[in-house]
C-alpha cells in the first residue's frame, strides 16, 4: 500500500494528528476552517467545504469554505435534491462524482457542485449519534485524478471525528450563550432589586412618619383607618427589608462577623419578637433547648435573621389555634435548630424549590398569606454563610419542620465545608 501511494503514511499520520486535536477547545470558526484544510490535504483536493443542515429552511448551509469563497457562499442554500452533497445527506452514504465517466447518474443533479466549479467531487455525510447533521465535501482532486476508496476512507474517518467536534462546539456555544443571557437577566434583576429597595424607602418613611403624627391627633373614629395604614406600611417595610437583604447578599456586601453566639438567647429574642403576632393570630408559639448554654462561633444578627424568617414563615402558614415551636439541641460539632408547625404543609414536589429566590409554592397561597418568596432564600443564605446546612421536611395538610445546623467553631466549619461540597 505504501509503495502504491507514497504519501499514504503521511496522510495517515496527518489524520491521526487531526483526530487528536479536534477535541481541543477551539471556537467553532477556527474548528471548521481546520476541518476543511485537513479534508483538502487528506484527499489532495483543490477545495473542501463543510455544510450543515438548516432544519427550519430545509437545506444545507455552507459554514466553512476557502476564505476567498466564503463571502459569496455565506447566504447560499444548497438544495437536497439538486446536489451531490444533498444526496449524501439524504441517503447517509458517501458519494463520488466523476465528470469524465459515461452515464454518470448524478450528472443532472449537480447544481451546487457545478456552481463552485467541480470537475469531480466526494461528499461524506456528517453523522452524530445516528443523526445526520451535515456534509463534508471535497472537489477537484489534484492532477485530474478521480477520488478512490482511500480518499473515501480518509474523509469518512475525518467526518466521523468532525461531526462529534462540531456538535460538541455548537452545544458548548449554545450553553455559553444561554449562560450569558442568564447572567444578564440576573444582573437586571439585581439592578431592579437595588433600585426598588432604595427608591421605596423614602416614600415609605414619609408615610410611616405622617401616619404616626396623624395617630396622635386623630379622632376616635379615625383611629381604625390610621391603624390599617400603619399595619400595611409595616408589612411593606418588612418586604423592603427582605429585598435589601437579598441585594446585599447578591452584591457581596454582607460580611460575616464571627464571635461567640448564644443560640439560646437568639431563640428567646426571636420568639419574644413574634409573640404579639402569634397571640393576635391565636397561635401557640414556644421554644425549647434540650441542653443549656448552646453556643456557636458566628454572626448573631445573621443567625437571628435566618431564624426570624423561618418563624415568620411558620406563622404565616399556620392557621388559628395552631402550634409553632422552635427547638435547639447539640450534635457532635454542631448545633441543630428546628422550627416546627402544624400548618398547611408543602407539597412534596415543591420542597426542593422553596429555597429559590422569588419562588412561590402556589399562587393562591401567595394571595392569601402574602410574601414575595424571599424569606426562605435569605434564611438559606445566612445559614450557608456559616458553612451550615438547611432543609425542610413537610407533609401537606399536616405541617412542616425546617431544620438548620451550624458548626460550633471555625475548625468544624472548615470540615463542614469539605463535607457539603462533596
Amino acid at each position: 500500500m505504501a509503495e502504491r501511494y507514497p504519501d499514504y503514511t503521511r496522510r495517515l499520520e496527518r489524520l491521526l494528528e487531526v483526530c487528536r486535536n479536534l477535541s481541543a477547545n477551539l471556537e467553532v470558526g477556527p474548528l471548521l476552517q481546520s476541518i476543511i484544510e485537513v479534508a483538502s490535504d487528506l484527499t489532495n483536493s483543490e477545495n473542501s467545504f463543510v455544510l450543515i443542515y438548516d432544519k427550519e429552511k430545509k437545506y444545507l448551509q455552507v459554514v466553512a469554505a476557502p476564505f476567498y469563497m466564503m463571502e459569496s457562499l455565506r447566504t447560499v442554500g444548497v438544495p437536497l435534491d439538486r446536489s451531490l452533497a444533498g444526496k449524501a445527506f439524504r441517503t447517509g452514504e458517501s458519494l463520488v462524482f466523476r465528470e469524465n465517466e459515461e452515464r454518470e447518474p448524478f450528472i443532472d443533479s449537480m447544481e451546487w457542485e457545478r456552481k463552485v466549479g467541480a470537475r469531480n467531487a466526494l461528499a461524506i455525510p456528517l453523522i452524530y449519534k445516528g443523526e445526520r447533521i451535515g456534509v463534508i465535501e471535497a472537489i477537484n482532486k489534484a492532477k485530474g485524478s478521480n477520488y478512490n476508496e482511500e480518499d473515501i476512507t480518509f474523509l469518512d474517518t475525518l467526518a466521523t471525528q468532525a461531526a462529534t467536534a462540531i456538535q460538541n462546539q455548537q452545544l458548548l456555544q449554545t450553553t455559553q450563550n444561554a449562560y450569558k443571557k442568564v447572567m444578564e437577566l440576573d444582573r437586571m434583576k439585581s439592578d431592579f432589586i437595588a433600585i426598588s429597595s432604595h427608591e421605596l424607602r423614602t416614600p415609605l418613611g414619609l408615610i410611616m412618619g405622617h401616619t404616626a403624627f396623624l395617630n396622635e391627633t386623630a379622632l376616635p373614629e379615625q383611629k381604625e383607618d390610621i391603624e390599617i395604614i400603619a399595619r400595611n406600611a409595616e408589612k411593606l417595610r418588612n418586604l423592603i427589608e427582605e429585598i435589601g437583604d437579598i441585594d446585599n447578599l447578591t452584591g457581596g456586601m454582607t460580611k460575616l462577623k464571627k464571635e461567640p453566639v448564644s443560640i439560646s438567647q437568639v431563640i428567646q429574642q426571636v420568639v419574644e419578637a413574634f409573640s404579639a403576632e402569634a397571640n393576635e393570630r391565636k397561635i401557640h408559639l414556644s421554644h425549647q433547648s434540650k441542653q443549656p448554654n448552646l453556643a456557636v462561633e458566628g454572626d448573631p444578627e445573621k443567625i437571628a435573621i435566618a431564624l426570624r424568617n423561618l418563624v415568620k414563615n411558620a406563622l404565616a402558614f399556620t392557621n388559628a389555634d395552631g402550634i409553632v415551636k422552635v427547638t435547639a439541641e447539640q450534635l457532635p460539632g454542631y448545633v441543630k435548630i428546628a422550627v416546627l408547625d402544624n400548618g398547611i404543609g408543602i407539597p412534596e414536589a415543591e420542597c426542593e424549590k422553596i429555597f429559590q429566590r422569588f419562588y412561590q409554592v402556589e399562587k393562591h397561597l401567595t394571595r392569601k398569606h402574602g410574601g414575595i418568596g424571599l424569606g426562605l432564600p435569605i434564611a438559606k443564605e445566612m445559614v450557608e454563610m456559616h458553612n451550615g446546612k438547611i432543609w425542610v421536611e413537610s407533609v401537606e395538610g399536616k405541617g412542616s419542620r425546617f431544620t438548620f445546623i451550624l458548626p460550633m467553631n471555625s475548625a468544624q466549619a472548615s470540615a463542614a465545608e469539605k463535607v457539603f461540597a462533596q
